[in-house]
């Protein structure tokens, strides 16, 4: 085996590892009537087709920034769009006039932070930044 190949078998491992350990869940305020979300709940508001939760609440998603990880991991598991797929979607929508990306904030925990200030917000996070602050709706 090269040097190169070895870092590159490295690089692969240690990704695997850290996202074994960064579990994904979404979350909303603790404040939020809402207790569980099933993906088909989840992805309409991310995408910009869906404005309320189901029990009529306003909803208004936050993103990771583009490139992270887990974004990646959420558009992938909940929406079924990987990152190509997710930034055409959003150039039509942009295009169009019918719709933003979402606000897209740096960590899960300024996340955490944000969802729980306001019943709207809904969010993804890795699980250990959660808090009693928040409550997870979906997820591992």
């Amino acid at each position: 085996m090269t040097p190169r190949s070895l870092a590159a078998m490295a690089a692969s491992l240690l990704i695997g590892i850290m996202n074994a350990h960064a579990q994904m869940v979404v979350i909303v305020s603790a404040k939020n009537p809402i207790s569980k979300l099933a993906p088909d709940q989840i992805t309409p508001i991310f995408l910009g087709q869906s404005l309320t939760f189901y029990h009529g609440g306003k909803a208004e998603p936050l993103d990771l920034a583009e490139g992270s990880p887990l974004r990646d991991e959420f558009y992938r598991q909940v929406a079924g769009k990987n990152a190509a797929q997710l930034k055409a979607h959003w150039a039509r929508q942009t295009f169009s006039g019918k719709g933003q990306p979402p606000k897209a904030l740096s960590s899960s925990e300024e996340v955490v932070k944000t969802v729980a200030e306001n019943p709207k917000y809904i969010g993804y996070v890795n699980k250990a930044a959660v808090n009693a602050t928040v409550k997870v709706v979906f997820g591992p």
